[in-house]
C-alpha cells in the first residue's frame, strides 16, 4: 500500500459502501457530495485499486473494494473503541497519584484532610512522598509537589501558588508566660547550619538578645516533638494550633508562600484533575488556620 493512502479516507469509503450514493453518504458524514467524490478518487489513487462501480442506481463495491471494506469496518471499528477506552480512563477517578511534599505538610495537615478524599474516590491510590528537594516532571518523579518557595524552572513544570503559611512562636506549657521581650533568654530550638538561609532561621537570627540555640534539627517534625517536650521555644507553623502540649506565644513572625505544583498535562486526566481540586479545596477551607489568623 503506498504511502499517500489517507486513513480519514476509510470512514467515506465505508460510508459509500453503505449508502451506494455521493450524496446520501455526503449528508450521513457532514460533508459535501463534491468533497466525498474527490476525496474517494485520491483514496482509489493512493491505492492503486478499483473500490467502486457505478451502474444505473448506485455505487457498487468491486471484489477488491469488498475486501477492503471488510478489513476496513473491524480496523475503524478498533479505532472507535481504542478512542473510547482512552477517554473513559482518562475520565476514570483511580489509579496512582504521587505527592511530594515537605513531610510536616503530611503529618499535620494532607493526613488529616485525605480520608475523604478517599472516601469519595475509593479507585486512587496515593502515594506520599516526603521530600523538599525539587523532583523533576519531566522524568515523572511525581504528579504533584508542595513546595514553600517558587522553584526552577522544568519543561513539564506547571506551578500555582495555594496561599501562604504562617510561622509564630510556640513552647511548651512551661513557657506559656514568656513575652517577646524575654525570648532572647529562652532556650531555642533551631536547625542545624545548613538549613540557615531559612526565613525562619533569619527570623531567629534578628532576635535581640541573642537567643541560646539549646537543640539543633534537621527536620521540621522533630523540631515540634522537641518544642512539645518542653526543650525550648521554635518558630513553626501557625497549623499547630490545635496540636495537643504546644502554646502559641505570638502573632505570624514569618510568611511563606506555598506553591502546588503538577505536570502540565495533567490537566486532561481525571484522577490528576480530581486531586488538583481536592488540594485547592482543602487548602481554601483551612487558609486562615494555616495563615495563623
Amino acid at each position: 500500500m503506498t504511502t499517500d493512502f489517507d486513513w480519514n479516507d476509510i470512514p467515506l469509503i465505508l460510508g459509500l459502501s453503505r449508502c451506494g450514493s455521493m450524496s446520501a453518504t455526503a449528508r450521513e458524514l457532514g460533508l459535501d457530495a463534491s468533497t466525498v467524490s474527490r476525496r474517494i478518487a485520491a483514496a482509489e489513487k493512493a491505492l492503486n485499486l478499483r473500490l467502486f462501480i457505478r451502474d444505473n442506481t448506485r455505487y457498487q463495491l468491486t471484489s477488491a473494494g469488498r475486501v477492503f471494506v471488510d478489513y476496513g469496518e473491524a480496523v475503524y471499528g478498533n479505532v472507535q473503541s481504542m478512542l473510547l477506552a482512552s477517554a473513559q480512563e482518562a475520565d476514570t477517578v483511580a489509579g496512582l497519584v504521587r505527592i511530594s511534599a515537605i513531610d510536616f505538610l503530611f503529618d499535620f495537615w494532607l493526613l488529616r484532610e485525605l480520608p475523604g478524599l478517599l472516601c469519595e474516590h475509593a479507585g486512587l491510590d496515593v502515594q506520599l512522598l516526603g521530600d523538599n528537594q525539587n523532583v523533576s516532571f519531566s522524568r515523572g518523579e511525581a504528579d504533584f509537589a508542595l513546595r514553600l518557595a517558587q522553584p526552577a524552572e522544568d519543561a513539564a513544570l506547571v506551578m500555582r501558588k495555594l496561599g501562604e503559611i504562617g510561622w509564630a512562636v510556640y513552647g511548651a506549657q512551661r513557657f506559656a508566660d514568656a513575652p517577646p521581650n524575654c525570648w532572647g533568654a529562652q532556650p531555642w530550638i533551631a536547625y542545624e547550619a545548613a538549613l540557615s538561609n531559612l526565613p525562619e532561621m533569619r527570623w531567629l537570627d534578628r532576635i535581640e538578645p541573642r537567643p541560646r540555640i539549646a537543640l539543633r534539627v534537621n527536620s521540621l517534625s522533630t523540631m515540634v516533638q522537641a518544642c512539645r517536650a518542653g526543650a525550648g521555644l521554635a518558630l513553626l507553623p501557625c497549623l499547630l494550633d490545635e496540636e495537643p502540649g504546644l502554646v502559641r506565644l505570638s502573632g505570624a513572625e514569618v510568611v511563606r508562600e506555598l506553591w502546588l505544583l503538577s505536570h502540565r498535562d495533567g490537566g486532561s486526566i481525571g484522577r490528576f484533575k480530581a486531586v488538583s481540586a481536592w488540594l485547592s479545596r482543602i487548602f481554601a477551607d483551612n487558609k486562615h488556620k494555616l495563615c495563623g489568623i
